[in-house]
Parts: C-alpha cells; sequence; structure tokens
C-alpha cells in the first residue's frame, strides 16, 4: 500500500492495551520535533502498513506473542515487513517478545513472573547492560549507567535463537534438529544480540539487526500511567496503588534520565 509523503516523515506507534500508551517517549518526540500516529488495536483499529513510516514502535499489553488469533498474525507479519524493509523499531514488553518470535526466536513461559518493581524477595528489579564492547558497540548504551533500575510486567520471556539450537541439540541429541520449543517462528532468523540482562529472567534488551530494539520492562512508564495501571491490570491490584506509585517517586529521576 502506497504511503503519503506525511507517513514517510512519521513514528507509528502501536497500541496492544488501551491503557498502555506511550509514556515518556510521546514528550520526547513532541520536543525533538518529530510526528508521530498512535494506533490502538485494542480499540479495534488495523495495524496499518509499516512500510514507509519513519520508525515503528509496539507497546505492552497482556496478549502473547504466541496466541494463535488474526491480530497477532498480523502484527508478526507487520513487524517482520518492518524487520525486511530496515524501519527503525522499538518493542516495549510485548512488543520485545512479537520483535523477537517474528525474527525467528520464541516465547515461553517465564519462571519467575516479574510484577512491579521488586521481586518476591523484596529486591529491586533491575537490568544491567551487557555492552558496548568494542567489537560491537551500540550508540543506544552510550552514557547509560551499567544497572538500571526497571518496572516489569511480564509473565513470559525471549528466547534468541542461538539458545534454540543449544535445546533442540540437547533435547535430540545433535545438531540441526527441528526446534520444539513454543512460540518459535519458521521464517529464517535475524542476527539478535543481547544487550541487557535480568536476575530473573535473562533476555531484558535486545537487538535485532542493525535498528530494531526491544525491551522486556516499562522505561517508557509514566506515574500518570502507573495510576491506571494499579487499578485496572489484576496482576497490579494486589500490590496497591500507592505502594507502586511511591516506588516511581523514587525512581522517577533515574527513569527521566533513562528511559
Amino acid at each position: 500500500m502506497a504511503q503519503s509523503c506525511t507517513a514517510r516523515r512519521t513514528v507509528l506507534m502501536v497500541k496492544n492495551c488501551s491503557r498502555e500508551g506511550p509514556g515518556l517517549l510521546e514528550p520526547l518526540l513532541k520536543e525533538l520535533g518529530i510526528a508521530y500516529a498512535i494506533v490502538n488495536l485494542d480499540a479495534g483499529e488495523p495495524f496499518p502498513d509499516p512500510r514507509g513510516y519513519a520508525a515503528l514502535v509496539v507497546l505492552g499489553g497482556p496478549d502473547s506473542a504466541n496466541d494463535d488469533t488474526s491480530r497477532m498474525r498480523d502484527e508478526l507479519m507487520r513487524v517482520r515487513q518492518a524487520l525486511d524493509e530496515g524501519i527503525p523499531f522499538l518493542g516495549i514488553c510485548l512488543g520485545l517478545q512479537v520483535l523477537v518470535k517474528a525474527a525467528g526466536g520464541s516465547v515461553v513461559s517465564s519462571k519467575v513472573r516479574e510484577v512491579g518493581w521488586r521481586d518476591p524477595q523484596g529486591t529491586p528489579y533491575t537490568i544491567s547492560f551487557v555492552g558496548p564492547t568494542h567489537a560491537d558497540p551500540d550508540p543506544l548504551l552510550a552514557g547509560l549507567p551499567k544497572i538500571v533500575p526497571i518496572f516489569q510486567l511480564h509473565g513470559e520471556t525471549v528466547v534468541l535463537p542461538d539458545a534454540q539450537d543449544k535445546a533442540a541439540e540437547e533435547d535430540d541429541g545433535g545438531p540441526g534438529a527441528s526446534l520444539h520449543l513454543p512460540g518459535s517462528h519458521q521464517s529464517p532468523a535475524y542476527p539478535m544480540t543481547l544487550l541487557a540482562t535480568g536476575a530473573h529472567c535473562e533476555n531484558q534488551l535486545v537487538r535485532v539487526g542493525k535498528d530494531a530494539y526491544g525491551i522486556q520492562g516499562h522505561l517508557e512508564l509514566t506515574p500518570e500511567m502507573l495510576a491506571v495501571w494499579a487499578e485496572q491490570d489484576p496482576d497490579l491490584i494486589p500490590l496497591g496503588r500507592d505502594k507502586l506509585l511511591a516506588g516511581h517517586a523514587a525512581q522517577q529521576a533515574a527513569y527521566e534520565a533513562n528511559g
């Protein structure tokens, strides 16, 4: 489908859930004078053809990239189109999982369901940056501290192709075995680089190819967004609105600096 000149200068942001918006990304785009359009799949709006847009952002939500629904199949196809065209991409939470699956990885149940600011033992969730390295520098990480606190809200995690291959070899006894992990994609895998890890879910920040990134946690989170999530999300309601907002207030400076 042909895109207008306006679309080719516009960042397309896709909401998978009405309450999960772009957060800190929106004022940043406004400050930089970058045009953007927001599409809400949760409200029944179709996922536009991303080809011709300046960039694509896919936000979070409670769905799974493994859902056998027409909506998720279409979303995976659209993200694959963006990858094939080399369109800059950012995926957050579910957006990361859709990215990795569309690129040839897998999405599986997490051993630990990460919810809120702290794990079940009370330790704050953080991510630790693996790079950049001299061999593989990444400008996205320039100037960031080694460890960053982060808000988490997910029960699934991604598996990168190298880990898939190892699991298949251990399962079937040799290289070249077919994959049996749930959620694997049949298209050829794009090269993936792990950029940040977590204590419970290893793959927290992933680069696919050169210009596509996905992050499992929510660095885009604002207090206004969190207030809504705390009242509507079934995993967050038991944690308490005031406690969650106090956690955000304690981390707000880090979020504004690193988000």
